[in-house]
């Protein structure tokens, strides 16, 4: 499904935001990739501005808070139907609440988390902000995955807070890489085990029609971006904005 009206299910990646020092050079770099358009938030909410694709929610980008930040990222929200519950079962598995359970005026209800790998993440619990409306087609949100060094002490948590399965991937038999997957048996990510990776995080991988052609686009609007990889999956690059953000697009394999 691509577009969407209503919650997702527990631990479903709903929504992405990303926190910048500079707004209007960031909405021409994203415009130029991926031909978003924006609604920018009022001063209240610190111009906390929508990412439009076609007219339906596909992501935010706000001004940083902090003027001395030098590290940025794009934020992964995973959905929730009751925040303040599964912030208690984050405890119970070992993470750690760094923002407590907050509503958010009448949108939606978030908290911040760490997991035991110390890899950060958010809660959404939808109310007239259900989260993206479009995802899984080009110029959206793709999947995220977790990249840890210690992807042992990751599983059992993912498990226990969101009632995923753990499904090893035999068509990568060289990467340590585990499915998670909902009860209903719906993938929404995974965890990759990358023992020279130098912290925690999950990614964001957004789909575009064509990776090569996009690459070129990347780098026209001032990122960079490193050289396609064919894989079973289809085609992807690793790609860094102008304010040094990293995320990864993909396309479906070469005909």
């Amino acid at each position: 499904m691509s577009h969407l009206s209503a919650n997702q299910p527990l631990g479903t990646p709903t929504w992405i935001d990303l926190g910048i020092p500079d707004l209007d050079r960031a909405m021409a770099f994203y415009h130029a990739l991926f031909g978003w358009e924006f609604d920018i938030g009022p001063a209240e909410t610190g111009h906390y501005t929508t990412c439009l694709l076609d007219g339906k929610r596909a992501a935010a980008i706000m001004p940083n808070p902090d003027p001395a930040a030098t590290d940025f990222w794009w934020n992964v929200y995973l959905a929730t139907d009751d925040c303040d519950a599964t912030v208690e079962r984050v405890r119970a598995a070992g993470g750690t609440v760094l923002s407590e359970p907050m509503d958010v005026m009448e949108q939606g209800r978030m908290a911040i988390i760490k997991d035991p790998v110390g890899a950060q993440f958010g809660l959404w619990q939808g109310n007239k902000h259900i989260g993206a409306e479009v995802v899984n087609e080009p110029n959206s949100l793709l999947r995220n995955d977790l990249v840890t060094p210690d992807a042992a002490l990751a599983r059992p948590f993912y498990a226990a807070v969101f009632d995923f399965t753990l499904d090893a991937n035999p068509d990568l038999p060289d990467l340590d890489f585990t499915f998670l997957r909902r009860p209903d048996g719906h993938e929404i990510g995974g965890i990759v085990g990358d023992p020279t990776a130098t912290k925690s995080s999950w990614g964001t991988l957004f789909q575009v029609d064509d990776c090569h052609a996009a690459v070129e686009r990347v780098v026209a609007a001032g990122g960079t971006a490193e050289a396609v990889q064919e894989m079973v999956y289809g085609n992807t690059a690793a790609i860094t904005d102008p304010f040094g953000v990293t995320f990864d697009i993909g396309s479906p394999p070469s005909a």
